[in-house]
C-alpha cells in the first residue's frame, strides 16, 4: 500500500485494525516473556531514576512492531518511543503514521504489577484515527476506529462496546474518581505543583483544605494508555496527566473519543477554544494538543434536562482546571 496515494477509507482502516490487533497480541507475548525475565533477574537497569525503569525488551518490542509494520505498510511513517529517544524524529504530516509505545507502564512491567500494555495508534491527516491498547497480563484488548466505535475484548470473549454501561451524570468533581500520575520528573517544581493539585482534588474543605473538592478518590494505574482506556470503559470519570508523550496517548485518544469521552490539553488549550468562536469544538485534538504533553480526559456523561452531556464535560473541565496547577513538563 502506498501511504501517499491510497485514501484511508473506513474499510481500509478496518483492515489496518485487524493487522494491528494481531501485531499487538504477538508483541504481548514478548512483553510477558520480558516481565518474567526481569522479575527473575538479580538486578534491573535504570533509564532515568527508580520510577522509570527500562530493559532491553522495550527496544525488542519496538523493533518487532516497526519491522512488521514496514512489511505490511511500507509507505506508512513510524514514531516510537525508543526510536525517538535514539534520535529518529520525523515531522508530523498528513501521511499515515503509526505512533507506538512498545511497553507503556514500564515500572509496572518491571515489578510484575499487571497494568502494562502496548499502545499502537495511527495518525492520519495529523489526527489520531485508530487505536489499539493491549494489556497481555489481563488479556484486555481495547480497540477503536474514528467514527466506528470503541470496544473491549477480554480474553477470547466477544467484543463489548464502550462504555460498558450507559453514561451517568457527573454533577461535580466531588462525585468523580480521578486518575492521576506522579510521572518520571521528580524535581521539586513539578512535584510541588502536582502534590498541591492532588491535595485540592482529594481534600475536604470542611477540614481546612482551601479549594478542596473532596473527589471520591484518586487512582494511579501507572500507564497513560490504560488510564485513557479505563475512562473510555467508564471505570474512571477523569484522567489528568502532565509529562507523557504522543505515543503514550495516541491510541488512547481514539478509544476515549469513540466511547463518548473527550480529550483536551492544558488550561490554555481549553480556555482558547471556549473563549473564541462559540461553534469551536473545545475538545478537538489538534496536533498541538497531541504533542503538548498535557492531557485531560473525561468520560461520556449523560444528558440531563438542564444540560447536554457535552456541556457537562465542558463544565467539569473548567471546574477541574480551576482546581489544579498548570506545570511545565521537562
Amino acid at each position: 500500500m502506498s501511504a501517499k496515494t491510497e485514501l484511508l477509507t473506513p474499510s481500509a482502516l478496518r483492515s489496518v485494525l485487524t493487522f494491528t490487533v494481531n501485531l499487538a497480541r504477538t508483541a504481548g507475548t514478548l512483553i510477558l516473556e520480558g516481565s518474567q525475565a526481569v522479575q527473575s533477574a538479580s538486578d534491573v537497569n535504570e533509564k532515568k531514576n527508580s520510577v522509570d525503569l527500562v530493559t532491553e525488551y522495550d527496544v525488542a518490542v519496538e523493533e518487532l512492531v516497526k519491522s512488521e509494520i514496514a512489511k505490511a505498510y511500507p509507505g506508512f511513517k513510524f514514531i516510537g518511543e525508543e526510536s525517538y529517544s535514539a534520535g529518529a524524529r520525523p515531522d508530523l504530516t498528513d501521511e499515515p503514521t503509526f505512533c507506538v509505545d512498545p511497553i507503556d507502564g514500564t515500572t509496572n512491567f518491571v515489578h510484575g504489577f499487571p497494568f502494562a500494555c502496548i499502545s499502537l495508534g495511527l495518525i492520519y491527516q495529523k489526527r489520531p484515527v485508530l487505536g489499539v491498547v493491549f494489556n497481555p497480563f489481563l488479556e484486555h484488548l481495547y480497540t477503536a476506529i474514528e467514527g466506528q466505535g470503541a470496544y473491549l475484548t477480554r480474553g477470547s470473549s466477544q467484543p463489548l462496546k464502550l462504555p460498558l454501561a450507559a453514561p451517568k451524570p457527573l454533577n461535580s468533581l466531588s462525585k468523580a474518581l480521578v486518575a492521576i500520575e506522579w510521572g518520571s520528573d521528580r524535581g521539586e517544581g513539578t512535584l510541588t505543583g502536582k502534590s498541591s493539585s492532588f491535595l485540592r482534588l482529594a481534600g475536604d474543605p470542611a477540614e481546612g483544605i482551601v479549594g478542596g473538592r473532596m473527589a471520591h478518590s484518586l487512582r494511579s494505574l501507572g500507564s497513560a494508555a490504560l488510564n485513557f482506556a479505563m475512562v473510555a470503559q467508564g471505570g474512571l470519570d477523569m484522567y489528568w496527566e502532565i509529562g507523557c508523550w504522543p505515543w503514550d496517548v495516541c491510541a488512547g485518544i481514539v478509544i476515549a473519543q469513540e466511547s463518548g469521552g473527550v480529550v483536551t490539553g492544558s488550561h490554555t488549550a481549553l480556555t482558547s477554544a471556549t473563549s473564541g468562536n462559540p461553534s469551536t469544538d473545545p475538545f478537538k485534538v489538534t496536533p498541538e494538543i497531541l504533542a503538548g504533553r498535557k492531557y485531560l480526559v473525561i468520560r461520556a456523561i449523560a444528558d440531563t434536562p438542564s444540560e447536554s452531556g457535552r456541556e457537562a464535560q465542558q463544565r467539569i473541565a473548567r471546574e477541574f482546571y480551576e482546581t489544579v496547577e498548570d506545570v511545565d513538563p521537562k
